[in-house]
């Protein structure tokens, strides 16, 4: 399915006051328009669609600048998201895990879960009430808020591990101190910092158009980012 300058913008705009979440729903919706279960697919297949849609959208590599915490020095290199794997054709299955005498079992967040946490007052406990179905201790069962802190530790790590796509991260070494600097890519947030810039300045153009020609937005829209440069130029605002 072809995506519009008019559809993008219909996104950008839902999405003006929404939070991180909300916006990841937004945009994998954009991934996705004819999936009927979006809220269920699980963070590390809904940001491995994000990032195809990113390359579709502004291209396969993205532009990074980290600071060195060792040293200070600006390390600025292009991510190629297309070193992000496929997304997992079917639902990542529940896990057991068995941590002295507790017994939990886990499964991996998806997109609803976090929207529902976002929405809380205390998004960390709601995420790990929706994720961990069963808890017991010594084959008894017990509240998720009863676990002890070395146990959620080791069911973040544990649906960690199961969906490792949930969590891109990237490693660079410094080139000036030699440290490995690690740091986390939030594909929502990065790809909405992207439509948001595209948007603003679509809107000008828009508007200059509009001024120049009287044309209508539908109208503008409808050509090629291409053809509205030219236009612009034409009528000596490039």
């Amino acid at each position: 399915m072809m995506i519009t300058a008019a559809d993008l913008l219909s996104v950008w705009e839902s999405g003006a006051d929404a939070g991180n979440a909300q916006r990841a729903v937004l945009l994998h919706a954009v991934a996705r328009p004819e999936a009927p279960d979006l809220l269920d697919a699980p963070v590390g297949a809904r940001d491995a669609e994000l990032f195809a849609l990113r390359r579709s959208l502004f291209g396969a590599r993205i532009p990074v600048l980290l600071s060195c915490p060792e040293c200070g020095e600006r390390l600025e290199f292009d991510f190629d998201t297309r070193a992000v794997p496929p997304p997992e054709p079917s639902p990542v299955e529940p896990i057991t895990l068995t941590v002295d005498s507790w017994t939990v079992v886990v499964r991996v967040p998806t997109s609803g879960d976090l929207l529902v946490a976002a929405r809380s007052a205390s998004p960390r406990a709601v995420l790990l009430e929706r994720c961990v179905p069963e808890a017991r201790r010594d084959g008894e069962p017990v509240p998720v808020a009863a676990l002890p802190a070395e146990v959620v530790a080791r069911v973040a790590e544990a649906a960690g591990c199961a969906d490792p796509g949930a969590d891109v991260r990237l490693d660079v070494r410094c080139p000036e101190c030699g440290r490995m600097v690690r740091a986390g890519l939030d594909i929502t947030l990065c790809l909405w910092t992207e439509l948001d810039a595209w948007a603003r300045a679509t809107l000008l153009e828009v508007s200059l158009l509009a001024a120049s020609y009287g044309w209508d937005e539908a109208d503008i829209l409808a050509m090629s980012s291409a053809r509205r440069r030219c236009y612009l130029e034409l009528a000596g605002h490039a």
